[in-house]
């Protein structure tokens, strides 16, 4: 009962979290762990758990994605991919690489989770309103949106930032539409990379279940109360959280 309080409760902040900041991989991945669910298979448990949450997003900026659509289909094609690609070299990746590589994924998600806003303020001065074929071609785009997907196969968090930065390199200034496209990419890659995952028996669907259910309810809750609630507070605790969750697997890496 205490796992499933544990796991549950982390869905819900996760799932609040990832509404109104992102980052709930740094409240679910850890959840996972602590519940015993091994490294690997938590990472893969983790995409599950979050995949409803990205569907459920995307499909609520439809009339956003569908005025690009002609761009989707390139976009989904790379996400595919990059996703397949990266759940492909977690498989490949033994336990004890893959221990020895989070805290410096999580370190990585963490840098990009402070900095992000303001590397995407960067990114937004250095290359103005240029149109996106001009920025980096789309043959770039599709190639630099295929390694990004890939780590989002790999290892899900700090996704999102990662996207919203790209999605500023390549020109798109309306909010709506970043994440949109942000949504639905996490999407495209949370569902090969489980469909692989699935197949590789490697899900810890019990403790994967609870978790989604709370990320449901969490990101529905977030999006009801978010007007009361300030943003800037909770960016902050979770920074304090992602912060606090790296050292901890430096720690636990060293000893």
């Amino acid at each position: 009962m205490l796992e499933v309080m544990l796991l549950f409760g982390a869905g819900v902040l996760g799932g609040m979290m990832n509404a109104i900041a992102g980052g709930g991989s740094f409240i679910t991945f850890p959840a996972l762990i602590a519940a015993g669910v091994p490294p690997i298979s938590a990472n893969a448990t983790n995409t599950y758990a979050s995949c409803a949450g990205y569907i459920s997003g995307a499909l609520g900026f439809r009339h956003e994605l569908w005025a690009h659509r002609k761009l989707l289909p390139r976009i989904m094609l790379s996400s595919l991919l990059g996703g397949a690609i990266g759940a492909w070299l977690l498989i490949q990746t033994s336990p004890q690489t893959f221990a020895v590589a989070i805290p410096w994924l999580l370190l990585f998600a963490t840098v990009l989770l402070v900095y992000g806003h303001r590397l995407q303020a960067a990114l937004r001065d250095w290359f103005g309103r240029s149109a996106k074929a001009s920025a980096l071609g789309m043959l770039a785009f599709s190639f630099a949106l295929l390694a990004i997907s890939t780590y989002g196969g790999f290892f899900n968090a700090g996704l999102g930032i990662i996207l919203l930065g790209f999605l500023t390199l390549a020109g798109y200034t309306d909010v709506h539409v970043m994440n949109g496209i942000k949504l639905l990419v996490s999407a495209v890659v949370a569902l090969i990379a489980v469909m692989i995952f699935a197949s590789e028996h490697i899900i810890a669907w019990h403790q994967g279940s609870i978790v989604l259910v709370g990320t449901l309810l969490g990101g529905y809750g977030a999006a009801i109360t978010a007007k009361w609630v300030n943003p800037i507070w909770i960016r902050q605790l979770m920074i304090l959280i992602a912060a606090v969750t790296t050292a901890y697997f430096f720690a636990a890496s060293m000893g």
